[in-house]
């Protein structure tokens, strides 16, 4: 297979090539003549009428109230639907996803059908009446929302699968990267390609082959995405030196020349475990996507990844300085690149052939390709990079000869409307109306200034559409599309996130070091010997690598939800820590689970013997008990309520303690585990949210919440400790992988099986996340915990 792919490569090029020379050709004569013009002239006037209001007295007094900002997610959809333009803003929308991206007929009935079916989903997503406004950004583009997709389609173990996936590869792009817009891109891809699936799915199919098809493709989309940020934008990218892309883009040559991926082998370079990982991920894409393949489309899909790629080669090694580069030298890799991209998904789905779809997307590409180089265009000069807008702006005082790629993109609108769609009138709403909304947000992100120099550049050669075009940019009305407030939000979402963790992670790094410098006992003058070594095999105890997550939850709900002074609480975070340390002394011991290792070093009946260890464990529940009574500043009676509640949990605790030794054994089932687990680790959880809120006087009904809360994220923390001890490793957890087997407990992994635990950990953050929508105040941290939970490494 290798020598049959390395003899066709050069052939397939030259075919892309050839085909593209074409295309270029019917273009480049219609710029020249300017034969594109009377038409797209007619048709954006007529559009105008539609899209532009002069402005007059009786529209002045008639006028409606402006649209909110689309950041504003919640108040923006809100306005579609109060203005009635909602319909409107979803059928352009969707029209235009099946254009571009599903490269279909619109005015097949088939496509018809698809389309309204897809345009009452959306309406019924957008208009929920359980959603939420206050600014936030959608809902469902939390995790917990894709979960809760992923349980209704069956595919739940695929949608963990990605959501580790994403973990990972977020954690592995380098800084010189936009992280941010790799993973858009990456979620873009896959969502494309589960969107594909679908409308390549019969509306008879089974629920279980839908599933596994929606399976496949959430792994298919995962594998093809990747190739964007760590192919594409990494060799795009400064991250690496001239030398090291060099060798990193033979590698990716020769897999796809080869056909097989061969081993990593030695690199030479400064990122070595950077590619390592990349290449091993794209080694397991390489394989599961040509695994994926019939024989029928195996041959396809190599040869529109070659294609691909080496179109992006040629381009990519592009030097800005060189001066002599010819029009075909510029335009043709990025119509054979821009084509191939969504030829390769279809290939990669092994989807069914659809009569005229190759010759539309081909078609396509190149508008894409030339909308997203002209908004990148001041990114692309600071970068240096090649791109017709780029050469065009950098010599087009020297170069006569150089078509200007902004006139040649308006004449591929014309193109595709007249040519490839035969002057359908809902073609030609859908691209004028695109091409505004992309003239629009530009202007809106580089400011007037800097826009109308692009715009004085870029002239194109005729006054009247430079005139259209600056009003389209300036007037144009209802040109809004949902893939754009989707990418937005997204990318909101996903800074905020990043806003958000960063600074709960400095509240919680802040927190645990003030707690550390609160927890040590003093030791008092003239005290007993023995008294002495109880305190300080206390303190032992309390050293260590703790993560001090029950006194550090109950500083965040206090201090950051309640307003609560973090000194008036001291005793409370003593309390909760000395109580858990001495819960995880009995638990070491070698009447129960005996364990040699505890955060990071040995337990303390190693270091001393079983009896010394249980009578420190007492002593720090009697310390703790002296410090909660110690606590003032507070209403008596919620310090007497708190007093009562605290020893209550602390009793339940051992109970849980209790059931977990009876069990030791016997197989439970997740019920049982579910109650263990809750005694053994939610009451604490509870505790941690409750205490603060008990001192703070709020009411019950918020109370009630937090129990729900901290029941369903006990459960989740538990479940993701029992993953770790199946397949964690001593210095990552702090203590040995495996006790649990060792010690012939039940656990959600050997009761359910990890993906059964992962599948029923996701359920209970799911839960959890729903129930903090019940609480009256904004509860970010908690979010930011309960995600925390799941996806910790230790």
């Amino acid at each position: 297979m290798g020598m049959k792919l390395t003899d066709r490569t050069e052939a397939w090029y030259s075919m892309a090539e050839q085909r593209a020379a074409q295309y270029f050709a019917v273009l480049q004569e219609q710029v020249t003549g300017k034969t594109y013009l009377p038409k797209l002239l007619e048709d954006i006037q007529q559009w105008k009428r539609k899209h532009m209001h002069h402005g007059s007295w009786l529209s002045f007094f008639s006028r409606r109230k402006e649209a909110p900002d689309a950041s504003d997610y919640y108040k923006y959809i809100g306005w579609l639907k109060y203005t009635g333009k909602l319909d409107d803003y979803l059928e352009r929308s969707i029209s235009y996803l099946y254009l571009r991206d599903l490269g279909q007929d619109l005015r097949s009935p088939h496509t018809q059908i698809r389309m309204k079916r897809m345009m009452g989903d959306m309406k019924k997503l957008l208009i929920r009446p359980d959603q939420s406004s206050g600014g936030s950004g959608p809902e469902f583009l939390s995790l917990a929302a894709l979960y809760r997709w992923a349980q209704s389609e069956g595919v739940e173990k695929d949608a963990i699968w990605v959501i580790h996936k994403l973990q990972r590869v977020n954690a592995h792009i380098p800084s010189g990267m936009n992280g941010a817009e790799a993973q858009r891109k990456l979620i873009k891809i896959i969502a494309g390609v589960v969107l594909h699936v679908v409308d390549e799915m019969d509306d008879n199919v089974s629920h279980e082959i839908r599933a596994r098809r929606l399976g496949e493709a959430i792994r298919l989309g995962y594998y093809y995405g990747l190739t964007y940020p760590f192919i594409d934008d990494l060799l795009d990218s400064n991250v690496l030196d001239p030398k090291e892309k060099e060798a990193y883009s033979e590698l990716i040559r020769t897999v796809l020349v080869q056909g097989t991926v061969p081993e990593f082998g030695h690199w030479n370079g400064n990122h070595a475990e950077m590619i390592q990982f990349v290449y091993h991920e794209l080694g397991e894409a390489y394989e599961y996507i040509k695994n994926y393949q019939s024989l029928e489309t195996q041959l396809t899909f190599f040869e529109q990844s070659y294609v691909f790629f080496h179109s992006q080669d040629v381009d990519r090694f592009k030097d800005l300085n060189n001066p002599n580069y010819t029009n075909d030298e510029l335009y043709l890799p990025i119509i054979i690149k821009s084509s191939s991209s969504r030829l390769i998904v279809r290939s990669v789905i092994r989807a069914n052939k659809n009569e005229g779809f190759d010759q539309r997307v081909f078609y396509f590409g190149l508008y894409n390709q030339l909308a997203d180089d002209f908004a990148d265009l001041f990114e692309d000069m600071k970068d240096g990079a090649v791109t017709p807008y780029t050469y065009y702006w950098t010599y087009r005082n020297e170069r006569p000869d150089l078509i200007n790629p902004f006139e040649l993109y308006w004449a591929v609108i014309g193109h595709l409307i007249y040519h490839v769609y035969q002057s359908d009138a809902e073609i030609r709403e859908i691209m004028l109306g695109r091409a505004a909304n992309g003239l629009k947000r530009l202007k809106k992100r580089l400011g007037a200034e800097k826009f109308n120099e692009m715009m004085e550049v870029f002239s194109v050669g005729s006054p009247e559409l430079n005139g259209l075009i600056e009003q389209m940019a300036h007037k144009a009305e209802n040109v809004d599309f949902f893939d754009k407030l989707l990418r937005d939000q997204l990318l909101i979402s996903m800074q905020k996130q990043r806003e958000e963790k960063q600074q709960f992670e400095r509240i919680v790094q802040n927190a645990r070091e003030e707690i550390n410098q609160l927890l040590e006992i003093q030791k008092p003058e003239h005290m007993p010997s023995m008294k002495e070594l109880l305190i300080d095999t206390a303190n032992y105890s309390l050293a260590g690598s703790g993560k001090r997550i029950r006194p550090v939850l109950a500083w965040i709900m206090g201090v950051s939800g309640y307003g609560l002074q973090a000194s008036s609480l001291t005793p409370l975070f003593r309390t909760l820590e000395y109580m858990h340390t001495a819960s995880l002394i009995f638990d070491d011991l070698p009447s129960q689970d005996n364990s040699s290792f505890r955060r990071g070093r040995p337990t303390l009946h190693q270091v001393h013997d079983s009896a010394i260890a249980e009578l420190t464990g007492l002593y720090l529940i009697q310390k703790a008990m002296e410090e909660l009574a110690s606590i003032q500043g507070f209403d008596r009676g919620a310090v007497l309520e708190l007093l009562r509640y605290t020893s209550q949990k602390a009793g339940e605790i051992c109970m849980g303690q209790a059931m977990d030794l009876q069990s030791k054994g016997k197989v439970m089932t997740p019920e049982q585990l579910n109650m263990l687990c809750y005694y053994k680790t939610g009451i604490a959880f509870e505790v941690s949210l409750v205490a603060p809120a008990i001192l703070a006087q709020v009411k019950e009904s918020e109370i009630a919440v937090l129990k729900k809360i901290a029941y369903h994220a006990g459960i989740a923390f538990q479940i993701k400790d029992d993953l770790l001890d199946a397949d964690g490793d001593l210095q990552l957890l702090g203590k040995p992988a495996g006790k649990d087997v060792e010690n012939n407990h039940s656990t959600f992994v050997t009761v359910l099986g990890q993906e059964g635990a992962s599948m029923a950990m996701w359920e209970h953050y799911c839960l959890a996340m729903e129930a903090l929508k019940e609480l009256p105040r904004e509860v970010g941290f908690l979010k930011h915990i309960l995600s925390y939970l799941i996806i910790r490494e230790n």
